[in-house]
């Protein structure tokens, strides 16, 4: 298992169950982040590579449920364990809602935190999707890297966004309307054109000036992504 399969990160604010849980893990193999606050939380888990998060409902500036559904959003899809401390079905409904994988329930036993842990990891590598490559441009999902003409390229999160959603749908014609809900939301009541602006900053990243880009445009339709 590569370094990033054995990184989790732990985003709880109760410092001494953060460090339980930091401790527990560690003596399992694996290296641990922790952060004590949502936002900082959303940061480390958007822009690192981990096998896991461990996710506290209840945190200071931002609560778990913002930090899951915009991780979604952004294309985070890292495995990801809801921690709450109340009884019911409520948070579990809304954690679902929002894309938790999982949720324990404080207090827990140190043996069902591992098992849930180790449970998560199994079901993510069975279900671990593949990289996507349209000629001379490749992306994996779960690593979130991209290399395009044998170089690596750094994408902001909805540049990444844009890019797997057009290469998932890679030979079809792909209509402007269809990128903005999927990409940017339903709920996006901005200028549509921010579409058109956004295949611009991935041309210019993806593309050599002598070479034709993967992302053509339809006309009439919006665009289409292909090979030569």
């Amino acid at each position: 298992m590569s370094d990033d399969r054995r990184r989790i990160l732990v985003i709880e604010d109760d410092l001494d169950l953060a460090q339980a849980v930091a401790d527990l893990l560690g003596d399992e193999g694996f290296a641990v982040d922790q952060r004590h606050d949502g936002e900082s939380g959303y940061l480390a888990a958007l822009h690192g590579e981990y096998a896991v998060i461990v996710l506290d409902i209840m945190l200071p500036k931002r609560n778990g449920f913002s930090v899951c559904l915009d991780l979604r959003h952004a294309g985070v899809h890292t495995p990801l364990l809801m921690l709450t401390a109340k009884d019911g079905e409520l948070d579990e409904v809304e954690g679902l809602e929002v894309g938790a994988d999982d949720f324990l329930h404080k207090p827990f036993e140190r043996s069902i935190l591992l098992a849930r842990v180790h449970a998560l990891l199994r079901r993510h590598d069975r279900e671990r999707p593949q990289p996507l490559v349209v000629g001379p441009v490749m992306l994996d999902p779960v690593t979130r890297k991209v290399v395009a003409h044998g170089r690596h390229v750094t994408l902001t999160p909805r540049e990444f966004a844009l890019l797997e959603y057009m290469m998932n749908h890679a030979e079809g014609s792909i209509a402007k309307s269809d990128i903005l809900e999927s990409v940017w939301g339903s709920a996006f009541d901005g200028d549509p054109n921010i579409v058109e602006v956004y295949i611009g900053y991935l041309r210019r990243k993806i593309d050599l000036p002598d070479q034709p880009s993967i992302i053509r445009t339809v006309r009439g339709v919006g665009y289409s992504v292909r090979e030569g």
